[in-house]
């Protein structure tokens, strides 16, 4: 377990109890607000630091860093001035105005994108991101969430052909 990761979590209070209603749909007694902890410096930082020593520990190779809008971007763009790696934003849903691209930064064919998210449940936020890349000529293998609750989200995606890395479970962060 990443003890740093709970730690920062917890000192930040984005870990909360109640009935709470997740973008899947899903309720849960739960809720861990990403967006809180990635609101804070510090806290940003621990992530960023611990994704970086997660990604050379398991030897990971990557191009670019991608994250969803609106909630994986400081996470993407905390590792990508960790990293030095380039980050791409990719859209949920396409803009009426201005180039009404789905991504915004520099993506070449070929290029090999890690994307980067902030709690993965079911995994249907990223894998619409992940089709979005890959018809655009990414190559995503990798995605690295902050927390995965583990409820469905890996088998998602493993059939998709990507694997997922967590900093640390949910079982993890509810662990007293």
């Amino acid at each position: 377990m990443n003890t740093r990761i709970k730690e920062a979590l917890v000192r930040c209070s984005a870990l909360m109890y109640g009935d709470f209603t997740l973008a899947s749909g899903k309720n849960s007694p739960y809720y861990i607000d990403i967006k809180k902890a990635s609101t804070d410096p510090y806290v940003l930082e621990v992530i960023a630091d611990e994704m970086a020593r997660e990604l050379e520990l398991q030897g990971v190779r990557y191009d670019k860093i991608a994250g969803v809008v609106l909630g994986s971007i400081p996470l993407a763009v905390a590792l990508s001035l960790r990293t030095k790696a380039p980050y791409i934003m990719v859209r949920k849903e396409k803009k009426d105005h201005g180039t009404q691209k789905m991504i915004e930064g520099q993506l070449s064919a070929g290029d090999e994108v890690l994307v980067v998210e902030d709690v993965i449940t079911s995994a249907g936020s990223v894998a619409g991101a992940i089709d979005i890349v890959r018809a655009a000529g990414g190559r995503v293998n990798r995605v690295f969430c902050v927390v995965n609750r583990q409820e469905g989200g890996e088998q998602k995606l493993s059939d998709m052909g990507v694997k997922l890395s967590s900093l640390i479970t949910a079982e993890e962060v509810l662990k007293r």
